[in-house]
């Protein structure tokens, strides 16, 4: 490993990890997993032209975990240290492993199956460094800025803009033998205008997020089309309650995708705190609609060659036809619900909503026109999502849209709904496809929810 990245190469990562996993067997441990880590990284910010603040990272630690006993009778502790002498390395081994001696028993403690584990991980290029500059980091960040105020007049002041660049690396070993590890980075610029004066101010953001700062859009794009954002925000009107239509804009679509990933990942579905509980098998979405989950998207913010237990993980299809095909679980879940774990220890890869009804042509403008009228969602505040009934209501803002042409803008509603219901009423996903964190999705529309206002 390059060291002007990196302190450690991958190599001295591994002995260390080695030298861990020695200790814990040498003290009595059944078993143990040991994960090593060190990272760098800048983050700046700017408002109004001025420096804010400038952050500088530079991080490593050690997580060990011991397990003791076998069977049906496992017990576990974990410590950890950011020291890695080795008098530290055997004292975080001996905290694990008191730890561990006054755990309950758990039988679905452990390690994966060894027939799991990835043991020739591939390279999906996942490391582009970004070793920028304080001073440049600032001054992509005041580019971004200055462009939303070139905008218009009418862009007042900003909550800020910000340059993020972070490069890491880390190894993973367990006591079955198995060593990896892969350095990663991810970078981001971003900003946040406002709009109007006094009682009548609007803001919006926008960013951009790549593992590759070469694919990161340019600073005066993102800046514009925030600016873009906030002044189309303007006026903003209320709405009386009503039954309607409602378009969630790609961005915020994504976050349905979340809904349904934390309606049947393990946790929730051992404690029966889901309403997709036993959904296996079962038509959750209408028949045109695919979920697909692929970690091996070369650069893509969630791709992996194994998940956080070393566990291999493929392509599959989550969702066929609108039917739900698997669950997203670690070992430990799916040893609690009596399955075999889907490398989802950690959570999602690259996870992609389609519908078969979808064509190239179906744009955001295209959307608006199969909305007709209704409303168009571009902000949700609020946590109103229950996942044990699936019962949702969130705080919003967005457009009214009328024969699918904009009409003006709204704020201070609440859309509500369930997410059953609004999963099976999926009218159209669009082509407006948007990567956000690990997941990829065009704008949905959804055939009808309760939209309450003032």
């Amino acid at each position: 490993m390059d060291k002007d990245v990196f302190t450690y190469s991958q190599d001295q990562l591994k002995q260390i990890a080695a030298d861990v996993l020695s200790f814990a067997k040498a003290k009595g441990a059944a078993d143990a997993v040991v994960e090593i880590s060190e990272g760098h990284g800048l983050s700046v910010s700017v408002r109004k032209g001025q420096i804010e603040t400038i952050e500088q990272n530079k991080d490593k630690g050690i997580g060990v975990t011991v397990f003791l006993g076998e069977g049906r009778a496992i017990r576990r502790g974990n410590a950890s240290t950011s020291d890695f002498s080795m008098q530290s390395l055997r004292d975080t081994v001996d905290a694990a492993y008191d730890i561990a001696r006054f755990t309950a028993e758990d039988d679905c403690a452990g390690l994966p199956d060894e027939s799991m584990l990835e043991r020739a991980p591939g390279e999906l290029d996942l490391f582009h460094p970004w070793l920028l500059s304080a001073e440049d980091a600032v001054e992509i960040a005041r580019r971004c800025e200055a462009a939303a105020f070139a905008v218009d007049r009418r862009i007042t002041n900003s909550e800020g803009a910000s340059t993020y660049a972070q490069q890491s690396q880390f190894v993973m070993a367990n006591t079955l033998g198995f060593s990896a590890g892969y350095p990663y980075s991810r970078h981001s610029i971003s900003v946040s205008p406002i709009a109007g004066r006094g009682n009548h101010m609007q803001r919006d953001d926008w960013y951009s997020s790549d593992r590759n700062p070469a694919k990161l859009a340019q600073p005066e794009a993102v800046g514009r089309y925030a600016a873009e954002r906030a002044l189309s925000r303007l006026n903003a009107r209320k709405l009386d309650t009503r039954k309607c239509p409602v378009l969630f804009e790609a961005p915020l679509a994504a976050g349905l995708l979340g809904a349904f990933v934390q309606a049947v990942s393990g946790g929730a579905l051992y404690r029966k705190s889901t309403f997709l509980t036993n959904s296996l098998g079962s038509a959750v979405f209408g028949s045109d609609i695919q979920i697909i989950e692929d970690p091996s998207i070369p650069g893509a913010v969630g791709s992996a060659p194994f998940d956080e237990e070393g566990v291999r993980v493929q392509r599959r299809e989550v969702v066929r036809d609108g039917v739900v095909q698997g669950y997203f679980l670690s070992s430990y879940s799916a040893r609690k619900l009596g399955m075999q774990t889907t490398g989802n220890a950690g959570g999602s890869h690259n996870l992609q909503l389609l519908s078969t009804r979808t064509e190239a042509g179906d744009d955001f403008a295209a959307m608006l026109k199969k909305l007709d009228t209704g409303l168009l969602v571009t902000e949700l505040m609020g946590h109103g999502v229950n996942y044990v009934t699936g019962d949702y209501s969130r705080g919003a803002s967005g457009y009214w849209v009328e024969r699918g042409i904009i009409q003006y803008p709204v704020e201070e509603i609440t859309i509500a709904g369930n997410l059953k219901d609004m999963f099976r009423n999926i009218a159209a996903i669009g082509s407006d496809v948007l990567v956000r964190g690990t997941k990829s999705t065009g704008s949905i529309l959804i055939g009808s929810m309760t939209v309450a206002g003032a």
